[in-house]
């Protein structure tokens, strides 16, 4: 009879008890250990017992480090401890010139950095006077009853201040472009010759017109090419504040001035009573290291300098009026992204029409402040209350500096009412 299964088990009996034993004396000697930790060791989170190396920054003396209150310190680190600030500088790719900032990823488009990019310098061949005004009023051709009114699109260099000057996209040399006037139920013919690198239209914002004619790219009409022309007609068939702008790659081309007023008179009048009309037309720019880019809202784009009529406190307008004189102000949301709560000082005033629709006399409200956004219009009448210097300004603080610096006690989105 043979014993090889019985001695077979002996032994696996044997394997299984020396295991039992090594996991036993295993666990033993690390409880030994954790006790040993806990009666002799420093766990305190202490830049006392920490290598000089260890965290570059931190102050040992007062065992503070930037960002942290450690041991109850809270005494930030020394500005020489600091480490310099990066600077960041405009870039190229592929030839375009990006912004400082801008994240870009491996899957953005060419066209989509083409948006982005700044105003190609090399293809400007106009600079308007340091003290061109925009807004000028456009006058008309007559021809067989119809007001022809010609509107040339390029690239200038405008001045926005004495001393900064921006690459735009302009209606007739000017930002924003002239300012059409006409009146309710006129046949206007609007020719646009594109002197842009680019495609372009030209869409009336508001206006109640043939589909045709509504100027958005590739929706209603093809893209009036590079040297190319395109001629808009149609009967204006509503009164109040209206304006145009670029229909094609919109982010850019109005965002970089491509817009103006379009005023039209009612037949009869339906508005209260006023002394003055102003026209205040807002915009945003982005300016880096002498290169103009499209203002938006996202990184390396974001702007830095604000315009009402092409210009920037202290060089916009100063409107002059006497005590007890109404001003009817219009607000045209002709800027792209940003949301501007307008103000008055000396007094509130009186909404009177919005988006160009008459507002009925027992809706009207007054106020102090108006958020006009991107495509609103509103017209207000303020009254010359008291003599003195009136401001008229974005009560975002930073839309009222100029590259986040004051100057003369105001900037950007800032008008003087000068009153006597």
């Amino acid at each position: 009879m043979s014993m090889k299964p019985k001695v077979t088990r002996t032994l696996r009996k044997a394997k299984l008890l020396q295991i039992f034993a090594v996991m036993l004396l295993t666990l033993l000697a690390l409880a030994i250990g954790v006790l040993i930790a806990a009666f002799y060791g420093n766990f305190s989170m202490s830049s006392k017992n920490m290598p000089q190396t260890a965290m570059p920054g931190m102050n040992r003396s007062n065992g503070s480090m930037p960002g942290m209150d450690m041991n109850g310190a809270s005494a930030p680190a020394p500005v020489v401890s600091l480490p310099a600030a990066p600077m960041s500088s405009v870039s190229q790719m592929n030839g375009l010139v990006m912004p400082p900032g801008m994240i870009m990823t491996t899957n953005t488009s060419m066209e989509a950095m083409a948006d982005m990019a700044a105003v190609d310098l090399t293809k400007i061949a106009y600079t308007a006077p340091a003290d061109a005004r925009g807004d000028q009023v456009l006058e008309p051709k007559l021809e067989n009853g119809v007001k022809v009114f010609n509107l040339d699109v390029s690239l200038i260099k405008w001045n926005i201040l004495p001393g900064t000057q921006v690459a735009a996209y302009a209606f007739n040399r000017q930002v924003p472009g002239p300012r059409i006037q006409v009146t309710e139920g006129d046949r206007i013919r609007m020719i646009v010759k594109n002197n842009l690198p680019e495609p372009t239209t030209v869409h009336w914002h508001g206006m109640i017109v043939p589909n045709d004619m509504d100027g958005p790219a590739d929706v209603t009409q093809k893209s009036i090419a590079p040297g190319e022309s395109y001629t808009y007609e149609f009967t204006v068939k509503q009164s109040g504040t209206y304006f145009y702008h670029s229909h094609k790659d919109v982010d850019r081309q109005q965002t970089l001035g491509m817009y103006g007023a379009l005023i039209i008179e009612p037949k009869k009048a339906n508005t209260p009573a006023f002394d003055q009309d102003v026209t205040v037309q807002l915009q945003e720019w982005t300016v880096k290291q002498g290169y103009t880019f499209p203002s938006m809202p996202m990184e390396g784009l974001l702007p830095n300098f604000f315009t009402i009529n092409g210009k920037a406190y202290p060089s916009t307008e100063t409107v002059n009026a006497k005590v007890g004189e109404k001003i009817r102000f219009r607000f045209i949301g002709s800027n792209n992204a940003f949301i501007h709560p307008m103000h008055i000082h000396g007094g509130p005033f009186r909404i009177v029409a919005t988006d160009g629709n008459p507002v009925p006399v027992a809706a009207q409200i007054e106020k102090d402040t108006i958020n006009v956004a991107p495509g609103e219009r509103y017209d207000v009448i303020w009254t010359g209350r008291e003599k003195g210097k009136w401001l008229l300004h974005c009560h975002i603080a930073h839309h009222a500096t100029n590259d986040n610096v004051e100057m003369q006690g105001a900037g950007g989105l800032t008008m003087l009412i000068n009153v006597t």
